[in-house]
């Protein structure tokens, strides 16, 4: 026995220490609003019956799914979940539509990225509440925020209320970059006439769609802020862990990129889609690596450097279909980000689709789909204090400092 206790003490003792560690990890950690709401506004959603537009996104800062917290609590019903793009666990391809899902013992989940992309009146039958909790990227033509924007008209519809559980920009709440969208090109991936990177979180843009009246009927809007989070903060400053919230945004660099790099989504050039580094990878088969570096590094662009890469895009389930060039040898860069305070991902994509322009302008094309990305006709072309006059706007909104 008097062998045995020193090792029960190290044992409690590191326990308590692991312990602590946690808790120590949790006192700098955002709070999403989904940890708020069930930490201390549960009683706005008891005895309702609930409809949660959500993914795999949807977690509480330990990583539990939100659906599993939902169907936890007694004195709540959670009886329909909606899908948004890429699906309800976040393995669907861009632009690939998914059917709804029934199985027993589990709450229908509908797609709204399949047979309809607004919710039908027959979807919110018998709810009272529909609560969205999405993680967003703060990009204009992230297709979620337009799901946003259709489920709040849907609701009001219906005369349900709507309660958004915020969560952070991951791309920071100051710096705003891109032309604003002219509404004669609003699309389903570009619903409202913001810049491309739009500074707001996904609780303030629900805010600013009904203050500016960007839908025909308005509902209820509950937004459920969140602990900790500063304006200043991009993702990796909050503690909480990088979900992606869809298959081509691994990470946070990539995330950042993908305001500017999206772009090449409407030109005949890869943005690495079908390889392991979409948005970082961006070729052709007839594109020249040493001269597009040449001709970039000597525009000085800050918080980014090139490297020659050549690479093969392929079909991947769940994350690429039939990319460009599928199957095909590609040449072309890799966009390294140096500086993420300093790197202007709008800007940085701008120059290089002019750069290919001017040395291929017998090769390079672009297609209609890039109008919609970037919002207007004169692509490529914006003035960026035109973009800052947002700031005016957008302050009305801030629910953060």
């Amino acid at each position: 026995m008097r062998y045995l206790l020193p090792f029960v003490i190290t044992s409690i003792i590191f326990s308590q220490s692991i312990h602590q560690m946690e808790m120590e990890k949790y006192e700098h950690q955002v709070q999403t609003g989904l940890d708020v709401l069930i930490n201390e506004n549960l009683e706005i959603i008891k005895g309702k019956k609930v409809g949660l537009v959500t993914n795999h996104t949807g977690v509480d800062r330990s990583g539990k799914p939100n659906y599993e917290i939902l169907m936890q609590l007694s004195d709540v019903d959670l009886k329909t979940i909606f899908a948004p793009e890429h699906g309800f666990f976040g393995n669907v391809s861009r632009g690939q539509k998914f059917d709804d899902l029934k199985q027993d013992g589990f709450p229908v989940i509908y797609s709204l990225y399949g047979k309809t992309d607004k919710p039908t009146p027959d979807m919110f039958e018998g709810l009272d509440v529909i609560i969205y909790d999405i993680q967003d990227i703060g990009a204009r033509f992230y297709t979620y925020i337009s799901t946003l924007g259709l489920v709040m008209e849907a609701a009001a519809e219906a005369d349900i209320a709507v309660i958004v559980l915020d969560r952070p920009n991951p791309l920071n709440g100051i710096t705003i970059e891109g032309p604003v969208l002219d509404i004669n090109y609003k699309s389903f991936v570009g619903m409202y006439p913001i810049p491309i990177r739009y500074v707001l979180t996904i609780g303030e843009l629900a805010k600013m769609i009904i203050g500016e009246k960007w839908i025909e009927h308005v509902p209820e809007l509950t937004v459920i802020k969140m602990a900790g989070w500063k304006r200043t903060m991009y993702y990796d400053d909050t503690g909480l862990s990088w979900i992606s919230p869809s298959p081509n945004i691994p990470d946070l660099e990539t995330a950042i990129l993908y305001p500017g790099m999206c772009l090449f989504e409407g030109t005949n050039v890869s943005e690495g889609r079908g390889t392991d580094h979409p948005f970082q990878y961006i070729g052709a088969p007839w594109i020249d690596s040493s001269k597009i570096i040449k001709a970039m590094e000597q525009k000085h662009l800050p918080g980014v450097v090139y490297e020659p890469i050549s690479f093969m895009p392929i079909s991947i389930p769940g994350k690429s279909l039939k990319p460009k060039f599928e199957n095909e040898t590609c040449y072309g860069i890799k966009i390294i980000l140096l500086e993420k305070n300093i790197y202007k991902s709008v800007a940085t994509a701008a120059q290089l689709l002019k750069t290919i322009q001017e040395l291929y302008p017998e090769k390079f094309q672009w297609n209609d789909f890039i109008y919609k990305l970037w919002g207007n006709e004169m692509i490529l072309e914006y003035d960026e204090d035109i973009a800052r006059t947002f700031v005016e706007r957008f302050f009305n909104y801030f629910i953060y400092d």
